[in-house]
C-alpha cells in the first residue's frame, strides 16, 4: 500500500501540476516522457523481463503516433512499413477533439491493456484529463479525445495480439542442458531463464530473427591455453577501480537483482535495460527541442529498434547458450569469486546490453546528431548520479564495456553484441526511412578496451538515399 501511495503521489505530482490552454499545442515533448516513465514504473512493479518490456514500450508509442499520423501531414503511417502493419481505421463519427491529447491517452490505453498491473495506469489518465478540464478543455472534446484514443488503441492491440507472443506459453518449458560449457541458473536467485521463445515473435522491420546472426562465440575450453580460458582470465583479473565501478552501477538495469540479507533474499527492483534507453530518448527529444509530433515519432521507432534488437539478441543467447563468467570462474579458477553484478537469468552470448544500447544509439544519432552531448538522469530518481557523455554512441560503448566490468559477460559477447546492434539498428532506419546508412554496418566487431571508454570516438554516420 505505501508503494502504491508514492506512485500516486508522483504521478500527481507529474501530471496533475500547471495549468494548460484549451488546445493541442498545450502538450509538449515532457508529456511523453513523463507517461513512458509511468510505464517504467509499472514494470519495476512487475519485474518485466527486458525483452518484453521493450515490446511494451513498442505497441504504446506506435498507438500515440498513429494518432497524429492520420491527421497531421508531417507524420507518415507505419502501415507497409512494419511488418503486418495494419491500415488503421480512422475514426470520422466523433466531433472536435484534442489530437495531441488523443496521442497521450492512446499511449496509455494501449500501455494500460498491455502491462499486467497496468491499472496503475489509470490515475495517471484521470488526472491528465482533470487538468485539461481545469485549464478550459470542454467535456465533448475530452471524450471525443478518449474516443479516438480507444478506437486507434483497439486496432494497435489487435496488431499486438497478432506477434505471436501469446503462443509462448503453449512451447515446452526450457530445460538448462547442464552440459559443460552450456548455461545454468546462477546464485542467488536460481531464476529460470527468460523468454527463451522470444525469437518466435513478430519482429517490427527484422526478415528473419537470425538477419543478423553474429560470429560464433569463443568455444569453451578449460585449457589453460585456450582462448576461452583466456577471457574468463580477463573476466576473473578485471580489479575494477572506482570508475569502472560507477559505470557498471549506472548501467546495471537488472529487473531480477536479489540482495541477500543473512536468512532473508530482498528483491531489489530495477529498471530495465531498454526502459533507460527510452528515458534517454525522452530527455534528448526534450533538450533538442523537436516538435511533440517528432519526439513521438523517435520514441516508437527507438522502441521498434529495442524490440528487434533483443528479438536477434536472444535468437542467438539460446542458440549458442554459452555459459556465464559466474559459473565458469567458480568452476575453473576460484569457487569463491563473485561478480561485482548479479548475474541476469538467460545465456552469456550475446550482451544483450551491448545490442539494445548500440541498436538505440543508432537510431537516435540519425535523428538528432553525432556529437548530441547530453546529461543521463534518467536514474536519478533510483539514486544514480547523473552522467555525461559526448554522443549516443559513447554512452552505448559505455553501456557495454559496464557488463565486462560488473563480470557478468565475456568480452567477445560485448564486441559481438555491439556489432549485431549496429545491424539493427542501422537496418530500422533504413526501414523507417528508406534511407540506407553506409560506413557503418561493417565486416568485424570493434575491438573494445578494457579500459574506461570515454575516450572511445564513435563510427562516423553517413546518409545516401536508396534508390
Amino acid at each position: 500500500m505505501k508503494r502504491l501511495g508514492l506512485f500516486l503521489l508522483v504521478v500527481s505530482q507529474l501530471l496533475g501540476c500547471g495549468q494548460r490552454p484549451a488546445n493541442s499545442d498545450a502538450f509538449s515533448v515532457r508529456e511523453i516522457s513523463q507517461i513512458v516513465a509511468r510505464m517504467t514504473d509499472v514494470m519495476v512493479h512487475d519485474v518485466t523481463n527486458p525483452p518484453l518490456a521493450a515490446r511494451f514500450f513498442a505497441y504504446a508509442s506506435l498507438a500515440g503516433y498513429e494518432v497524429l499520423a492520420q491527421t497531421d501531414s508531417t507524420c507518415r503511417s507505419f502501415h507497409g512499413v512494419l511488418n503486418g502493419y495494419p491500415l488503421l481505421e480512422k475514426p470520422t463519427d466523433l466531433g472536435p477533439h484534442s489530437v495531441r491529447l488523443s496521442a497521450l491517452l492512446a499511449l496509455l490505453e494501449t500501455a494500460r491493456k498491455l502491462q499486467p498491473s497496468g491499472k496503475l495506469l489509470e490515475p495517471v489518465q484521470a488526472r491528465l484529463l482533470d487538468s485539461c478540464h481545469r485549464a478550459g478543455f470542454s467535456d465533448q472534446i475530452l471524450a471525443n479525445s478518449v474516443q479516438y484514443a480507444q478506437r486507434i488503441s483497439k486496432q494497435i492491440l489487435a496488431y499486438a495480439k497478432a506477434d505471436r507472443y501469446n503462443r509462448i506459453s503453449n512451447y515446452p518449458r526450457y530445460a538448462p542442458k547442464e552440459t559443460e560449457g552450456t548455461w545454468y541458473p546462477t546464485p542467488p536467485g536460481f531464476f529460470a531463464p527468460v523468454e527463451p521463445y522470444f525469437n518466435t515473435v513478430r519482429a517490427f522491420t527484422l526478415d528473419t530473427c537470425n538477419q543478423f546472426k553474429p560470429l560464433p562465440p569463443t568455444l569453451f575450453s578449460s585449457v589453460k591455453s585456450s582462448a576461452f580460458y583466456r577471457l574468463m582470465q580477463d573476466v576473473y583479473a578485471e580489479k575494477l577501480p572506482e570508475p569502472h565501478r560507477e559505470i557498471a552501477a549506472f548501467w546495471d538495469c537488472n529487473p531480477f537483482a536479489l540482495q541477500d540479507n543473512g536468512h532473508l533474499l530482498v528483491g531489489m527492483k530495477k529498471i530495465s535495460p531498454g526502459a533507460h534507453w527510452m528515458g534517454i530518448t525522452g530527455l534528448a527529444c526534450e533538450q533538442a527541442k523537436v516538435s511533440f509530433a517528432k519526439a513521438l515519432k523517435i520514441h516508437a521507432v527507438v522502441a521498434v529498434g529495442l524490440t528487434d534488437g533483443f528479438i536477434c539478441c536472444w535468437d542467438e543467447k539460446y542458440r549458442s547458450n554459452r555459459i556465464r563468467p559466474e559459473t565458469a570462474v567458480r568452476k575453473y579458477l576460484d569457487p569463491a569469486w563473485k561478480p561485482f553484478l548479479q548475474t541476469p537469468p538467460f545465456p552469456e552470448y550475446l550482451s544483450g546490453h551491448s545490442t539494445i544500447s548500440a541498436a538505440a544509439a543508432t537510431i537516435l544519432t540519425h535523428y538528432l546528431g553525432e556529437n548530441f552531448r547530453y546529461t543521463d538522469t534518467v536514474e536519478e530518481r533510483f539514486g544514480l548520479r547523473s552522467r555525461r557523455y559526448g554522443s549516443f554512441q559513447e554512452a552505448a560503448i559505455e553501456a557495454g564495456i559496464s557488463r565486462f566490468y560488473g563480470g557478468i559477460h565475456f568480452m567477445d559477447a560485448i564486441e559481438q553484441g555491439r556489432e549485431q546492434g549496429l545491424n539493427v539498428g542501422a537496418w530500422v532506419i533504413e526501414s523507417v526511412e528508406k534511407k540506407k546508412l553506409r560506413g557503418l554496418i561493417s565486416k568485424r566487431p570493434e575491438r573494445l578496451s578494457l579500459s574506461t571508454p570515454r575516450r572511445y570516438v564513435a563510427p562516423r554516420l553517413t546518409f545516401a538515399a536508396t534508390h
